[in-house]
C-alpha cells in the first residue's frame, strides 16, 4: 500500500473515533494540528487549544533540578547536570548551563506563538458561547503575559511579537526595551483582567485575580534596583559598561513612581482576595504556626493539613487530564517527594537545603540564630521559627515510617544524617547519609533534606503513589502581602509594611517586627527568604535587590553531625536520636564536591544561546555575554 493511501486511511480512522472517545482525544494529540476552522468553530476544541497553551507551564517548580539549586537555598546532589556551569560563572552563549523549559527562550516563544494564534482567532470564532469565548481570550492574554514575564525576569527585554508569524516572513527582529516590555505585559494583564471579570474560577486556570497578581509582580520587579539604570550602573561595572542598558533597565524616569505603581497594584490584589489566616492580631502557638505552614505547602492537596489553605493560592499548577504534559508522570508533590526526599526512604535527595538557608531561620523570639552563641550551637534545631520545621528535614527530625525493607534499621521514624558512636569503638553511619547501606549514591551532601511539598501521610513511606494532589504555587496571596510590604518600605510607609509583614509572621507563630527604615527592609528580605523558600523567588529576589554577590555567590556550607555516648550509657541498637544517651556536636563545613561557587555580574541575566543569535541577527546579547 502506498504512503498516501495509508495516510488517508489513518485520517478516516481517527475521524471515526473522535465522537466516541472525546476525552481521550483531547488528551493525546496537540490540538493546534486540527484544522483551524474546525477548532475555532467548536467551543470544546477551542478550549482544548487553550489547554495546550497552558501545557508550556510544565510542572512548575516540581522538576528534578530546581531553581533553588542555583541559589543559596539548595545544592543539587547529583553531579554532571551542568548546574556548576552557572554557579561558577562560566556560562557563555556557546556553553549554556542547565535551564528549565519553563523559562527557556525558544520554548517561551513557542508558547507565545500558540497564545498569539488564540488571540488572533478567538474574536472571530464562530461557536455559540460568548462567555466561553471571552474567558478563553482572557486566558490567552494572561498566558502570553505569563510567558513574556518569564523572558523578562530571566533575560530582560525581548522582541515583542503580538501575532503568529507565517511562513517565509523575515524572522529577524530586535529586542524591545525593558520599559516597552513591561508596558506590553501590563497591557495584556489589564486586558485579561477585564475579560476574566465575573468568570467562573477554576483551580489551575487564570482568573481576574491571577491577572492582577501577575501585574503586581511585574511592577515590583520593574521598580527594583536591578532595573533602575542609574542604580544598577553604580553597583555593577558590568551593567554600567553595557552599551544597551535600556534592554534590561529603565534609563530614565522616576523609580519612586514605579514603587508607587507596584504598591497600588499589590494592594488591589490584597483587597480583592483573602489568603489563609491573614487576619490574626497576635502570634499563634508554635504547633499551629508549623501546621499552618505545612497546610499552605500542601495547598489543600493532601489528607494531612487544612483544606482551607487552598484559598492561599491565586494561580497554581494542578494535575488535571486537560494538561497533557503531566498525564504520564506521578502527581505534582509526589514527583517532588521522590526527587528530593531522603535516600533512606528510597528517594533521590535532589535539591538539598544548604546551611546558609538553615541559619537564616530566626529563633522563636525573633532573634537571629548565631553559631557563636553556645546554646544555639549545642542545639541548632531547637526553638526555631516554626516554618523551619515545615521546610527542612534534619538529623533527629521525626518523619514518616520507613519502607518495609528499612523499618528494621530505623523503627523510630527519625531522619539520620549524622554519624553515631556504636559503643564498641566504631561508627554507625546514619541511614540517610551518603555512607548509608540504603542507596548511598542518593544521600544528601549537605546532611539536610527538603520537607516542604512532600506529603507527610504515613502511608506514603516512599512517596511513590497518592490519591492526593499537591499543587505548585505559581502565585499565592502571601507573595502579594510581602510585595506590598516591600513597596510600602520603599515609599516610606513603614507602619503599613510592619502590619503586613506581621500578618504573615503571626500566622506562623512568630513575634512582630518593630524595626523601621533599612533595618525593616532587612527583615523583609529575610521574611521572603524563609516564607517563600523553594518557591523560585530567591533566584529573582537576590538579583533584583542586587545582593547576589554576597548571597548567591557564597560557597556551599553543610553540617557534620557527630554523636558520642555519654559516660555510663549504652548505645541504642538500632540507633535512635536520644539526647539523654548521646552528646551531639555540630560542625559547619564547606562542600565543594560538585561546585566551587562564585559570583560574576553577568549572572544577573541568562545568556542568549549562540544558536538564537545566529537565527536572529538583530539580537543583542546580555551584559557580559557579548
Amino acid at each position: 500500500m502506498n504512503k498516501n493511501k495509508l495516510f488517508f486511511l489513518l485520517v478516516v480512522v481517527l475521524a471515526s473515533l473522535m465522537p466516541a472517545c472525546n476525552n481521550d482525544f483531547l488528551n493525546t494529540q496537540p490540538l493546534d494540528k486540527i484544522s483551524s476552522e474546525a477548532t475555532w468553530a467548536d467551543g470544546p476544541l477551542s478550549e482544548a487549544f487553550i489547554f495546550n497553551v497552558y501545557s508550556f507551564l510544565g510542572y512548575g517548580g516540581f522538576e528534578e533540578q530546581g531553581l533553588s539549586a542555583l541559589t543559596d537555598e539548595a545544592m543539587f546532589t547529583h553531579a554532571g547536570r551542568n548546574i556548576n556551569t552557572f554557579t561558577e560563572g562560566s556560562e557563555s552563549p556557546s556553553n549554556l548551563a542547565w535551564f528549565s523549559n519553563t523559562y527557556e527562550w525558544g520554548n517561551m516563544f513557542l508558547a507565545i506563538r500558540q497564545a498569539n494564534i488564540a488571540i488572533q482567532r478567538l474574536p472571530d470564532a464562530t461557536f455559540d458561547n460568548d462567555e466561553l469565548k471571552e474567558r478563553l481570550l482572557g486566558e490567552a492574554y494572561f498566558l502570553r503575559a505569563y510567558y513574556y514575564h518569564q523572558l523578562l525576569r530571566y533575560y530582560g527585554g525581548f522582541p515583542i511579537i503580538d501575532r503568529p508569524y507565517e511562513l517565509n516572513e523575515d524572522y529577524n527582529i530586535a529586542r524591545n526595551t525593558w520599559a516597552q516590555c513591561v508596558d506590553f505585559i501590563v497591557g495584556d494583564l489589564d486586558e485579561a483582567a477585564t475579560l476574566l471579570d465575573g468568570k467562573e474560577e477554576t483551580p489551575g486556570r487564570a482568573s481576574k485575580l491571577a491577572a492582577m497578581a501577575l501585574k503586581a509582580r511585574v511592577l515590583l520587579y520593574a521598580a527594583s534596583d536591578l532595573h533602575d539604570g542609574p542604580t544598577a550602573s553604580s553597583k555593577s561595572s558590568v551593567l554600567g559598561g553595557y552599551a544597551n542598558l535600556d534592554l534590561v533597565a529603565y534609563t530614565s524616569g522616576d523609580q519612586n513612581a514605579r514603587w508607587q505603581a507596584a504598591k497600588a497594584a499589590a494592594k488591589a490584589v490584597l483587597d480583592a482576595g483573602s489568603g489563609y489566616k491573614m487576619d490574626l492580631a497576635s502570634p499563634v502557638s508554635f504547633e499551629e504556626g508549623r501546621d499552618n505552614y505545612i497546610s499552605i505547602a500542601l495547598g489543600g492537596g493532601s489528607a494531612v493539613g487544612d483544606p482551607a489553605a487552598s484559598g492561599e493560592l491565586i494561580f497554581e499548577r494542578t494535575h488535571t487530564p486537560e494538561y497533557t504534559q503531566e498525564n504520564n508522570w506521578p502527581l505534582g508533590g509526589i514527583h517532588f517527594g521522590i526527587n528530593n526526599g531522603p535516600n533512606g526512604y528510597h528517594n533521590w535527595a535532589g535539591n538539598t537545603p544548604i546551611q546558609q538557608l538553615v541559619d537564616d531561620y530566626e529563633m522563636m523570639d525573633g532573634s537571629q540564630f548565631d553559631w557563636s552563641n553556645p546554646d544555639h550551637a549545642a542545639a541548632p534545631y531547637s526553638n526555631r521559627d516554626p516554618r523551619f520545621y515545615g521546610t527542612v528535614l534534619y538529623d533527629g527530625a521525626d518523619w514518616k515510617p520507613r519502607p518495609s525493607d528499612v523499618a528494621g534499621v530505623d523503627p523510630s521514624d527519625q531522619i539520620q544524617t549524622g554519624y553515631y558512636d556504636d559503643g564498641a569503638g566504631g561508627i554507625i553511619n546514619g541511614i540517610d547519609t551518603r555512607e548509608s547501606p540504603i542507596e548511598n549514591w542518593n544521600g544528601s551532601r549537605t546532611h539536610y533534606y527538603v520537607r516542604k511539598y512532600i506529603d507527610p501521610d504515613p502511608a506514603l513511606a516512599d512517596n511513590q503513589s497518592s490519591a492526593q494532589v499537591i499543587p505548585w504555587p505559581f502565585i499565592r496571596y502571601t507573595e502579594m502581602a510581602l510585595a506590598y510590604a516591600e513597596a510600602c518600605i520603599e515609599t516610606g510607609d513603614d507602619a503599613e509594611a510592619q502590619a503586613w509583614i506581621n500578618k504573615v509572621r503571626f500566622r506562623s507563630g512568630m513575634p512582630a517586627v518593630t524595626e523601621t527604615g533599612a533595618a525593616l527592609m532587612e527583615r523583609l528580605i529575610n521574611e521572603r527568604r524563609v516564607e517563600l523558600a523553594y518557591e523560585e523567588h530567591r533566584y529573582h529576589d537576590a538579583r533584583r535587590w542586587m545582593i547576589a554577590p554576597e548571597t548567591l555567590g557564597r560557597g556551599i556550607k553543610a553540617i557534620d553531625v557527630q554523636a558520642t555516648l555519654k559516660a555510663g550509657q549504652s548505645a541504642h541498637a538500632p540507633y535512635r536520636y536520644d539526647k539523654e544517651v548521646y552528646d551531639y556536636t555540630y560542625t559547619v563545613v564547606d562542600n565543594t564536591e560538585n561546585e566551587n561557587r562564585k559570583w560574576d555580574d553577568k549572572m544577573y541575566y541568562r545568556a542568549l544561546s549562540r544558536d538564537e543569535i545566529n537565527r536572529n541577527n538583530l539580537l543583542i546579547n546580555n551584559p557580559g555575554f557579548n
